[in-house]
């Protein structure tokens, strides 16, 4: 069974950083692509910001210059380093992952993490 875990959710002031972490377990053989989505209360899911293996990172226009993703691919981690918290920035933060294999199964599966609240609260 492969999964992904995320963590580094939490309370933050407007103006703070947090960092998120998600790591894919199980039997994984590669990722294309990992990346990071949020939903907030009453709003559809986005995408924050996603990077392949190979390839152009992409970013939403409302986190760039203050999101930056990265990804350790001998870990299959990846991160969301989160500064200039606004506000609006809360939402849970989902971790996403793309043209994922498994060892020993010759199909391509796409991932879900758990989910991880981000409040940006004075």
């Amino acid at each position: 069974q492969v999964q992904l875990v995320e963590s580094g959710g939490g309370l933050v002031q407007p103006g703070g950083s947090l960092r998120l972490s998600c790591v894919a377990r199980g039997s994984i053989y590669s990722i294309w692509t990992m990346g990071w989505y949020r939903q907030a209360p009453g709003k559809q899911r986005e995408l924050v910001a996603s990077m392949p293996s190979v390839g152009t990172t992409d970013y939403a226009d409302s986190v760039k210059g203050r999101f930056t993703i990265s990804r350790d691919a001998l870990k299959d981690t990846a991160y969301l380093q989160m500064n200039s918290l606004r506000p609006e920035d809360t939402a849970v933060y989902y971790c996403n992952a793309k043209g994922v294999v498994v060892t020993g199964d010759g199909n391509e599966y796409e991932l879900w993490g758990q989910g991880t609240l981000v409040t940006v609260s004075s």
